[in-house]
């Protein structure tokens, strides 16, 4: 078998078997001349027709662009033919689109990605282009064409649903491209499965689960190569599934999985690349080394995956080239500095508890006095630091300060490191520093394009920008990265109920309710007091109460459910409790003004409003989208703050100082719930 990844084409011609039942004679005319207009649509566009099957083509395509290139200007000739001729001979196509895996066989290609695209193109509207989510990743924004999505499918025979967009009309035409187009390969999806830890001493878990991380962070450097996540993958250590079930769970074409025991000063390692549809082991390797060469094993892991996971990509060669090998991230040769790291990084990594995180940090810290430059280890206590002053158990600016000398170092050491830059985004973005985050961000997701923060941090600002759309997108990229993470989760929801895609958002909510409770019944809540459904509000307040009964956003939820039913009693008592803790250091200034809003009372909450952008903790998300404070963005006090908060926006980048020369207290970029720093923060 030859293997390889393609976008293939569907047509049909519409009405073709009812015109041969009434007029064969007619209906073999017009399919000659549907024939005669297409061939040369696929040649111009580096389309290979693999064959008719009556009515219609399968085509193979090397490039996903040129796939729809072709599809738009097919729909194009056949369009200005029809204006030339009567109704009785009009030519109208269905054409669908998927990009994927497919098998060679003889003359003929099968494989997923010929199911996927024969499935649905019947889905298509006469005159239309349906294509596959996959096709769409690698189309949007270079081509002059409106997609409109249609949603997730179920199809026949396939295991998961599939998402799907359409083309409508034929457009412009395109430009005539070479006929030999290069490919543009989808990036591979991999998942590093959890190590399983042979070794006699339970205490060795943080040793294989870290090794699992290096594995990660290390093949995420492959190129065209898209790796999952630590926190999604990790739920699958010990799971009974088989390798095809993952697969089909985390949406991934190739898992690497395997096995180590330590004993004494040795460590054996056993691992192998699996196509997780075929089962089939791609490679395999086992080591049995001194533990000192760890570093060396490491590399050769990665080095054999990305000649492995490249070889796939170019066609089966036997070997890839040496760029697609990734650098050696090794950043310590000592040995005990390294025990320490990774512990740290398992630790932090589940995120058990406030205690388990406190460890962690001193393991970090460990590590950085066992190796100064140890980078990485400066890293985690960076990352570490400002999780613990998210959840209030250190003072922010300390943290802060801390975290900022940190990342100095460590960028100071190397300036290649993914996290690194990603942890000084969200430092930015929680300081209105919008130009540096976004440089930032961007800095780190091309050394480490499967990292899912910075699409994060970049969705915040897209939102913050007004862009909701583009946040969507950004979220659903790292949502494929990370499907585990919280975080995503919780933006995501509440970003497609602000863009309008309203029945999205409460079949995301629904989905994803048992993972991230408190704050999907959060925006639940919200959601149905911006539409005055109170009876449907009050189980999602009841769950939040159960969580998390003194949260701000439980009582803000609350007290305007009451005012909303007349009764305005409790929402001054929790002014009043909001009030206190403030003067105890807390921040919940913007949760006082949610509330005099609630009762009417304008000219508290705008001052609430001001102070809040005054501490960078506006909750600009709020203002800008949620349905519950669309009375308030007329007024042209909040216009101003809205007027200041976009000049803030994208500010002259200023370099990157370190310690002592932090920004203010983190907001987040005011995006109320799902902020790096403090602010808004839903736990």
């Amino acid at each position: 078998m030859t293997r390889r990844l393609a976008a293939i084409m569907f047509t049909d011609l519409v009405g073709f078997t009812k015109l041969g039942q009434r007029d064969e004679e007619a209906a073999l005319r017009l399919r000659r001349e549907y024939q005669a207009l297409l061939r040369p649509c696929f040649a111009t566009f580096g389309g290979h027709e693999v064959k008719t099957m009556g009515d219609g083509f399968l085509v193979e395509f090397a490039s996903a662009v040129e796939s729809v290139r072709c599809a738009v200007e097919i729909q194009r000739v056949v369009a200005e033919r029809n204006d030339s001729v009567g109704a009785a001979d009009r030519l109208v196509l269905r054409i669908g689109l998927h990009s994927g895996d497919i098998v060679e066989e003889g003359d003929d290609v099968v494989g997923d990605a010929v199911n996927v695209a024969s499935r649905i193109e019947p889905l298509a509207e006469p005159g239309e282009v349906c294509l596959t989510g996959a096709v769409y990743e690698q189309t949007r924004n270079k081509l002059p064409v409106h997609f409109e999505r249609v949603g997730s499918r179920t199809l026949k025979n396939v295991q998961e649903p599939v998402e799907l967009y359409r083309i409508r009309g034929a457009g412009p035409p395109p430009p005539a491209r070479d006929p030999t187009p290069s490919a543009e390969p989808v990036p591979f999806r991999l998942a590093v499965l959890p190590l399983a830890n042979l070794s006699a001493e339970p205490s060795d878990e943080f040793f294989a689960d870290g090794l699992t991380d290096e594995l990660i962070s290390r093949t995420a450097q492959v190129p065209q190569v898209r790796v999952i996540s630590r926190t999604s993958v990790q739920r699958y250590k010990g799971s009974p599934k088989s390798i095809r079930e993952v697969g089909a769970e985390l949406d991934v074409g190739v898992a690497l999985e395997g096995s180590v025991r330590k004993a004494g000063d040795r460590v054996r390692i056993a691992v192998q690349l699996v196509d997780v549809r075929s089962e089939a082991h791609i490679w395999s390797m086992r080591y049995d080394r001194p533990f000192g060469d760890i570093f060396a094993i490491q590399d050769d892991i990665a080095g054999q995956v990305a000649r492995s996971v490249a070889a796939q990509l170019t066609g089966n060669r036997p070997a890839a080239e040496p760029s697609a090998t990734p650098p050696s991230t090794v950043d310590t040769k000592d040995m005990e500095a390294y025990a320490y790291f990774l512990h740290g990084r398992q630790l932090f990594g589940e995120r058990g508890s406030i205690e388990s995180i406190r460890t962690a940090l001193s393991l970090f810290e460990a590590a950085v006095a066992q190796d100064p430059r140890f980078a990485r280890a400066r890293v985690g206590v960076a990352e570490t630091l400002l999780w613990l002053a998210t959840e209030g158990v250190v003072p922010f600016r300390e943290a802060e300060d801390r975290a900022y000398a940190e990342l100095r170092h460590a960028l100071a050491i190397s300036e290649t490191i993914a996290e690194a830059h990603s942890v000084l985004a969200a430092l930015y973005l929680g300081s209105d520093r919008y130009a540096e985050c976004e440089q930032e961000a961007h800095r780190a997701m091309r050394l480490n394009p499967s990292l899912a923060d910075p699409y994060r941090w970049l969705a915040q600002l897209a939102a913050g920008d007004g862009n909701i759309e583009e946040a969507v997108r950004l979220l659903e990229s790292a949502r494929r990265l990370n499907p585990e993470d919280v975080n995503v989760l919780s933006f995501l929801g509440r970003a497609l109920a602000y863009a309008g895609r309203e029945a999205e958002a409460l079949a995301f909510w629904k989905a994803t309710r048992a993972q991230v409770p408190f704050r999907t019944n959060a925006h639940l809540a919200e959601f149905y007091l911006g539409r005055g459904e109170l009876a449907a509000a009050e189980p999602a307040i009841r769950e939040m109460e159960r969580i998390r009964a003194k949260s701000p956003w439980t009582l803000v939820a609350r007290g305007t459910l009451n005012v909303r039913r007349g009764d305005p009693t409790l929402a001054r008592e929790y002014l009043r409790q909001l009030e206190e803790r403030a003067k105890q250091g807390e921040m919940t200034v913007f949760f006082s003004g949610f509330l005099h809003f609630a009762l009417g009372e304008l000219d508290p909450f705008v001052a609430d409003m001001q102070a809040a952008q005054r501490w960078k903790v506006l909750p600009l998300l709020e203002l800008l989208y949620s349905p519950l404070y669309a009375g308030a963005r007329a007024d042209p006090r909040i216009q101003e703050i809205l007027r200041r908060q976009r000049e803030l926006g994208r500010p002259p980048p200023r370099p990157f100082a370190g310690a002592g020369a932090g920004p203010e207290l983190g907001s987040g970029a005011g995006t109320g719930s799902d902020p790096p720093a403090p602010g808004p923060t839903l736990p």
